[in-house]
């Protein structure tokens, strides 16, 4: 296997607070890695850190199929095929499904393409179909969700930055969106993945690491650390 994305060394600081101290962690083409851990340990800083979200620090690397990513902005990124679904969802709320998917692929010229993946998306969650006129605003949060994931794969990523995917939803929608994400990471797209419900997050995973004030505290398989007592314990709620 081959690195799609290698963090090394990772540091943040929001004025004098430093969120990220040090952070390594690398994610393989076709893996889905998690990052697991409490609030406010820095997963969604990592995640935003690797989109160009918010500047590195000093001496940090993040280095995405083969380039250097330094200060690389947002949109350079997608076009390079690194894609973010944000925590909170990050749609356009005042505009319909439809016109959030098309702004998904706007950096994309090929109009059969772009029609291809938006029958796609709707294949996938055809709630989206039945409100493909709808405002966007005026969809449940789990319909915002699916939308959000759909936006982001409508600029044919290689690797999908996803921030808390199940933050807020009903279990039957979280076991939708899990499912939908194993057949996207199936699809050959690889996954970055921040999410409170561990044991979820870590039965996805090829690979995960756990965050604790900044630093990663443990790494291994999704198994490994779904067997591990301290894991367990801390984030299973054993």
């Amino acid at each position: 296997m081959s690195s799609l994305l290698e963090v090394e060394n990772l540091f943040v600081s929001y004025g004098a607070i430093e969120a990220l101290r040090g952070v390594s962690l690398k994610v393989e083409t076709g893996q889905v890695v998690a990052l697991i851990g409490a609030n406010g340990a820095g997963k969604t800083t990592t995640l935003r850190a690797v989109s160009g979200m918010v500047r590195a620090g000093k001496g940090s690397r993040i280095v995405f199929d083969g380039q250097e990513l330094g200060r690389s902005k947002p949109n350079d990124l997608v076009g390079r095929g690194l894609a973010h679904a944000p925590e909170g969802r990050g749609i356009f709320l005042n505009l319909t499904v439809r016109d959030n998917l098309e702004l998904g692929a706007y950096l994309r010229r090929d109009k059969d393409g772009i029609a291809a993946d938006r029958a796609k998306m709707f294949g996938i969650f055809p709630v989206l179909k039945e409100r493909e006129n709808q405002i966007a605003g005026t969809l449940s949060g789990g319909e915002q969700q699916m939308l959000a994931i759909s936006r982001a794969l409508m600029s044919r990523p290689r690797l999908l930055l996803l921030d808390e995917p199940s933050l807020g939803l009903a279990p039957q929608v979280i076991q939708k969106i899990f499912e939908t994400l194993a057949e996207v990471n199936k699809q050959g797209v690889s996954l970055l993945l921040v999410e409170q419900n561990a044991h979820l997050a870590l039965g996805l995973a090829h690979r995960a690491y756990v965050l604790e004030t900044g630093q990663v505290v443990m790494q291994g398989t999704g198994k490994e650390l779904l067997a591990s007592e301290d894991v367990r314990k801390a984030y299973l709620g054993e």
